[in-house]
């Protein structure tokens, strides 16, 4: 068997050494990784001038030095569609978008995978109904998670979590579910780390899904 040949978007910039650390970490195997991002070469300035003009225009993502920022989704998908098509053309054995988000213009056209499929068809998988406690990085995208999730048939609490949160933070944050007693946990940002995710499950002591490692697991199941 060859060493898998992955190519991944993020929707920030290159690198992301969390990124890559967890997919060499759940490969446990040599991996071909070409990773890039949607805002290569933009300066800071520039990547902060891409504000979102209301909340379905909102996505995060953290950049190269760990820094959280806050973008528009349509430049994000205006700046990377050239380099997905690059990507999706390199002949890798798998290529994937490093984000939880809907990207309507890019599903259909370009043979890729999506982690908002993998992560939704594993909470399906694990949970076909039932509670949900959901974590987003922005409050001003809990109301459309709320509506995705409830409209999958759960019964969802979803939370705003940055993603470059600390461990009481993120403590304060699973504990503030305790009423709602979910049965699963999804953490629905790609910056999320084994970390955050291990914080929850010891503090509400039910099964977390990690949207980073649900894509990656993927990838290399296609790929090998």
């Amino acid at each position: 068997m060859g060493i898998p040949r992955i190519g991944a978007l993020v929707v920030g910039q290159s690198p992301r050494p969390e990124v890559e650390r967890e997919l060499r970490a759940l490969a446990g195997v040599p991996v071909q990784l070409d990773l890039r991002g949607c805002l290569d070469g933009l300066s800071r300035a520039e990547i902060e001038a891409l504000k979102p003009v209301d909340d379905a225009d909102t996505l995060f993502t953290r950049l190269p030095n760990g820094d959280g920022v806050t973008l528009s989704k349509k430049e994000v998908v205006a700046h990377g569609t050239a380099k997905l098509q690059s990507l999706a053309e390199a002949g890798y054995d798998v290529t994937m978008v490093m984000c939880t988000g809907e990207f309507p213009d890019w599903i259909g056209r370009f043979k890729v995978l999506f982690p908002s499929r993998t992560l939704n068809a594993m909470v399906k998988g694990c949970l076909p109904s039932g509670r949900l406690g959901v974590f987003t990085p922005l409050a001003e995208q809990c109301a459309k998670s709320r509506k995705r999730w409830s409209e999958a048939g759960y019964d969802a609490q979803v939370v705003a979590l940055s993603p470059n949160a600390g461990p009481d933070q993120v403590r304060a944050a699973a504990e503030s579910l305790r009423d709602h007693a979910p049965e699963l946990l999804v953490l629905d940002c790609i910056s999320y780390t084994r970390e955050t995710k291990a914080i929850m499950r010891e503090v509400l002591g039910v099964p977390a899904i990690l949207a980073v490692s649900s894509t990656v697991r993927t990838a290399l199941e296609m790929a090998g």
